[in-house]
């Protein structure tokens, strides 16, 4: 077989890997050692190959922001942020029609805000939240769908694990992409609500009520959140202001997360244990993922299948909104069998090069954001896409007496919500740009 044969049939291997429930980074790992000998014939220059590319890929700098973000997400979640958050959210919503739901939601968004992983998102709020939407009467279906699609705002409100990994690989501006994906996940926390909203009307017995909280009762709750305002525009506003780099910002917020936790009491020596445990468990398998994917895409690179494939493209005379329409499409279906991590690591790489050779009426670097920020979104609707979204097993797990059925017909509405929001900024890229042209 070619070169290009064996990368082509790499990826069904992959994909069989996968389903056996070999995790992802071990995959790729070993589909890229075998595809290389298979191409190449030796053994010795490929772990050379490895020697140099391990050293090479964890000597970057900028890597060092994944377990430093991480860390704040372990200190905002032990630290009773996140109950605080939804507290805040549902004394200002909660006695509106479908308000608890809405009030998850916003806690979500607020969470993700100090969070960047969008797993991490919705099994911390579904701890804190489904309670008490049950208390109030709502639905298996709404209360399990909301938080399933809230826990997707965990990435697309800056900061983001995964915008830092595609960064890296595309060799672009974090900063810039932060900025680009604030908006639109803004979008998606108003979509979200205007889903409850009208699901809750078309649905009355899919809720009940709360009562009216006081105003005194209100500004109590959002004396508990400043700090979760106050890390917020530390990290995001310090790398605007060139106060900070994005990793002396991550360092800055892990520290401050951590000293606020420490402050209200919510950080003895165990806890603090424990997110550190949890927050290396979480960067090796991260890590791992990463080495993975260098193997994997080296083995492609050498097998001439993303060059081939961009050649192919161009020599068919498709329109580039074509190709992109046909590659978010294959993100919603990928998104389906495997985390969005994975999935950048997997496939920018090849469609990358593709799509950045055609003309969008942008500069490379705002069609390298504004691409990275339609593929983010994408990656995190197919999370929460039945069967096998990633996100309904996180929350279906907390929520064991909700049938998966009823899951997938309450987070309908909410995919149908990222659809449209897709559609509207592949149409308009300005959305996604106007901050980054507004502030660089």
């Amino acid at each position: 077989m070619s070169g290009i044969e064996i990368g082509l049939w790499s990826f069904p291997v992959l994909l069989v890997l996968i389903f056996l429930r070999v995790p992802i980074g071990p995959a790729m790992f070993v589909c890229g050692i075998v595809g290389n000998y298979l191409i190449t014939g030796r053994w010795m220059p490929m772990l050379n190959q490895m020697k140099g590319l391990t050293w090479s890929t964890f000597a970057n700098y900028s890597l060092s922001i994944i377990p430093l973000f991480l860390l704040m997400g372990q200190f905002a979640a032990r630290g009773g942020m996140s109950t605080a958050l939804f507290k805040a959210s549902e004394a200002w919503l909660g006695h509106r029609k479908g308000g608890v739901a809405m009030a998850a939601v916003g806690a979500c968004a607020g969470f993700g805000a100090i969070c960047g992983s969008s797993l991490a998102t919705a099994a911390t709020m579904a701890q804190v939240a489904l309670p008490e939407l049950r208390k109030y009467g709502y639905s298996g279906a709404l209360a399990t769908g909301t938080l399933a699609a809230g826990g997707t705002l965990g990435i697309l409100i800056p900061p983001s694990v995964v915008l830092v990994i595609y960064a890296i690989l595309t060799e672009q501006n974090i900063a810039k992409l932060f900025m680009a994906a604030l908006l639109p996940g803004i979008l998606a926390a108003i979509g979200y609500i205007i889903v409850i909203s009208i699901y809750v009307r078309l649905n009355p017995k899919s809720c009940g009520s709360r009562e009216r909280a006081s105003w005194a009762e209100r500004f109590t709750t959002l004396r508990d959140v400043w700090p979760v305002a106050l890390v917020f525009l530390s990290v995001v506003g310090g790398i605007y202001f060139g106060w900070f780099t994005p990793t002396e910002a991550a360092a800055f917020g892990a520290a401050g997360t951590g000293l606020i936790a420490a402050l209200r009491g919510g950080l003895p020596f165990s806890e603090l244990k424990a997110c550190v445990r949890e927050t290396t468990v979480s960067t090796a398998m991260i890590f791992m993922i990463v080495i993975g994917a260098g193997l994997y895409n080296s083995f492609l690179a050498v097998s001439q299948l993303p060059q081939s494939g961009a050649e192919w493209v161009t020599a068919q005379g498709f329109s580039p909104w074509t190709v992109l329409t046909i590659i978010l499409v294959l993100y919603i279906l990928f998104g389906c069998i495997m985390d969005s991590m994975s999935m950048i690591l997997l496939t920018v790489p090849i469609f990358f090069p593709i799509v950045s050779a055609m003309d969008f009426g942008l500069s490379p670097e705002e069609f390298a954001i504004w691409f990275g920020v339609l593929i983010l979104i994408v990656a995190e609707v197919g999370l929460i896409t039945p069967p096998v979204g990633l996100n309904l097993f996180i929350i279906g797990s907390m929520a064991k007496d909700v049938p998966a059925r009823e899951t997938y017909r309450g987070v309908s509405p909410f995919i149908v919500s990222d659809l449209i929001r897709t559609v509207i900024l592949t149409l308009f890229p300005a959305i996604s740009l106007t901050l980054v042209r507004l502030l660089y």
